[in-house]
Protein backbone atom coordinates (compact mmCIF):
# COMPACT_ATOMS: atom_id res chain seq x y z
CA UNK A 1 0.00 0.00 0.00
CA UNK A 2 1.41 3.37 -0.91
CA UNK A 3 1.66 6.13 1.63
CA UNK A 4 0.77 9.75 1.14
CA UNK A 5 1.99 12.87 2.74
CA UNK A 6 -0.42 15.62 3.54
CA UNK A 7 1.54 18.53 2.10
CA UNK A 8 -0.69 21.47 2.73
CA UNK A 9 -3.80 21.45 4.83
CA UNK A 10 -5.57 24.58 3.79
CA UNK A 11 -5.90 25.92 0.29
CA UNK A 12 -4.81 29.49 0.37
CA UNK A 13 -7.42 32.10 -0.21
CA UNK A 14 -5.80 34.99 -1.91
CA UNK A 15 -6.74 38.36 -3.23
CA UNK A 16 -3.69 38.32 -5.45
CA UNK A 17 -4.27 38.57 -9.13
CA UNK A 18 -4.04 35.25 -10.88
CA UNK A 19 -3.06 34.08 -14.31
CA UNK A 20 -5.01 35.17 -17.34
CA UNK A 21 -8.04 33.11 -18.26
CA UNK A 22 -8.65 31.86 -21.78
CA UNK A 23 -12.41 31.29 -22.11
CA UNK A 24 -12.23 28.77 -24.95
CA UNK A 25 -10.97 25.22 -25.03
CA UNK A 26 -7.56 25.01 -26.65
CA UNK A 27 -7.15 22.22 -29.19
CA UNK A 28 -4.09 20.06 -28.85
CA UNK A 29 -3.64 20.09 -32.63
CA UNK A 30 -3.02 23.02 -34.98
CA UNK A 31 -3.68 26.34 -33.18
CA UNK A 32 -6.37 28.70 -34.47
CA UNK A 33 -5.37 32.38 -34.75
CA UNK A 34 -8.96 33.31 -33.82
CA UNK A 35 -8.53 31.88 -30.31
CA UNK A 36 -5.72 34.13 -29.11
CA UNK A 37 -7.70 36.44 -26.84
CA UNK A 38 -8.08 36.54 -23.07
CA UNK A 39 -10.92 37.98 -21.00
CA UNK A 40 -9.18 38.70 -17.74
CA UNK A 41 -7.56 37.06 -14.76
CA UNK A 42 -8.67 33.87 -13.15
CA UNK A 43 -8.80 32.97 -9.47
CA UNK A 44 -7.68 29.33 -9.36
CA UNK A 45 -9.42 28.91 -6.01
CA UNK A 46 -12.76 29.69 -7.66
CA UNK A 47 -11.92 27.64 -10.74
CA UNK A 48 -10.75 24.47 -8.99
CA UNK A 49 -12.57 24.50 -5.67
CA UNK A 50 -16.27 24.14 -4.92
CA UNK A 51 -16.15 24.53 -1.13
CA UNK A 52 -13.07 26.37 0.15
CA UNK A 53 -13.70 25.47 3.80
CA UNK A 54 -13.55 21.73 3.16
CA UNK A 55 -10.90 21.56 0.46
CA UNK A 56 -7.30 20.49 0.97
CA UNK A 57 -4.23 19.86 -1.15
CA UNK A 58 -2.51 16.52 -0.70
CA UNK A 59 0.81 15.52 -2.22
CA UNK A 60 1.02 11.97 -3.58
CA UNK A 61 3.84 9.59 -2.67
CA UNK A 62 4.07 6.38 -4.65
CA UNK A 63 2.72 5.10 -7.95
CA UNK A 64 -0.16 2.83 -7.01
CA UNK A 65 -2.60 5.15 -8.84
CA UNK A 66 -0.57 5.59 -12.04
CA UNK A 67 -3.35 4.04 -14.15
CA UNK A 68 -5.68 6.83 -13.03
CA UNK A 69 -3.21 9.49 -14.16
CA UNK A 70 -1.99 10.17 -10.62
CA UNK A 71 1.80 10.08 -10.30
CA UNK A 72 4.32 10.32 -7.50
CA UNK A 73 4.68 13.99 -6.51
CA UNK A 74 1.33 15.11 -7.95
CA UNK A 75 -0.89 17.33 -5.86
CA UNK A 76 -4.52 16.38 -5.41
CA UNK A 77 -7.42 18.67 -4.65
CA UNK A 78 -9.48 16.83 -2.03
CA UNK A 79 -12.98 17.89 -1.00
CA UNK A 80 -14.04 16.57 2.38
CA UNK A 81 -17.65 17.77 1.98
CA UNK A 82 -18.46 15.36 -0.85
CA UNK A 83 -20.17 12.05 -0.22
CA UNK A 84 -17.86 9.29 -1.45
CA UNK A 85 -19.44 7.18 -4.16
CA UNK A 86 -18.46 3.93 -5.83
CA UNK A 87 -15.77 4.73 -8.39
CA UNK A 88 -14.50 7.92 -6.76
CA UNK A 89 -10.78 8.31 -6.11
CA UNK A 90 -10.58 8.90 -2.38
CA UNK A 91 -8.14 9.55 0.41
CA UNK A 92 -8.88 6.84 2.95
CA UNK A 93 -7.59 5.98 6.38
CA UNK A 94 -7.39 2.22 6.99
CA UNK A 95 -6.32 1.22 10.48
CA UNK A 96 -4.63 4.59 10.92
CA UNK A 97 -2.75 4.55 7.59
CA UNK A 98 -3.52 7.04 4.82
CA UNK A 99 -3.89 5.83 1.26
CA UNK A 100 -5.21 7.06 -2.08
CA UNK A 101 -7.29 4.51 -3.95
CA UNK A 102 -10.43 4.13 -6.05
CA UNK A 103 -13.42 3.33 -3.83
CA UNK A 104 -15.35 0.20 -4.79
CA UNK A 105 -18.52 -0.74 -2.95
CA UNK A 106 -19.40 -4.36 -3.68
CA UNK A 107 -22.19 -6.37 -2.04
CA UNK A 108 -21.67 -4.88 1.39
CA UNK A 109 -17.88 -4.91 1.13
CA UNK A 110 -15.49 -2.03 0.67
CA UNK A 111 -12.52 -2.45 -1.62
CA UNK A 112 -9.89 0.21 -2.19
CA UNK A 113 -8.62 -0.47 -5.68
CA UNK A 114 -5.12 0.36 -6.83
CA UNK A 115 -4.75 1.61 -10.40
CA UNK A 116 -1.45 -0.15 -10.95
CA UNK A 117 -1.20 -3.95 -11.39
CA UNK A 118 1.96 -3.97 -9.26
CA UNK A 119 -0.12 -3.15 -6.19
CA UNK A 120 -2.85 -5.26 -4.63
CA UNK A 121 -6.28 -3.88 -3.87
CA UNK A 122 -7.13 -3.36 -0.23
CA UNK A 123 -10.19 -5.35 0.76
CA UNK A 124 -11.24 -3.73 3.99
CA UNK A 125 -11.95 -6.38 6.63
CA UNK A 126 -15.22 -6.04 8.51
CA UNK A 127 -13.47 -5.19 11.78
CA UNK A 128 -10.95 -2.74 10.30
CA UNK A 129 -11.14 0.97 11.01
CA UNK A 130 -11.97 2.72 7.75
CA UNK A 131 -12.58 6.38 7.22
CA UNK A 132 -12.96 8.06 3.86
CA UNK A 133 -11.10 11.29 4.53
CA UNK A 134 -12.11 13.03 1.31
CA UNK A 135 -12.92 12.73 -2.38
CA UNK A 136 -10.28 13.69 -4.95
CA UNK A 137 -11.65 16.24 -7.41
CA UNK A 138 -8.52 17.31 -9.33
CA UNK A 139 -4.99 16.14 -9.96
CA UNK A 140 -2.30 18.76 -10.47
CA UNK A 141 0.43 17.11 -12.49
CA UNK A 142 3.73 18.83 -13.21
CA UNK A 143 4.87 18.51 -16.81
Amino acid sequence: MSAIVVAALDVLISDLTGPLYCPVAVPAGFPSPAQDYFTGRIDLNKHLIKDITSTFLVRVAGDSMAGAGIADGDELVVDRSLTPLDGNVVVAIVDGELTIKRLRLERGRVRLAAENPDYPDVVVPELAELSIWGVVTRCLHRL
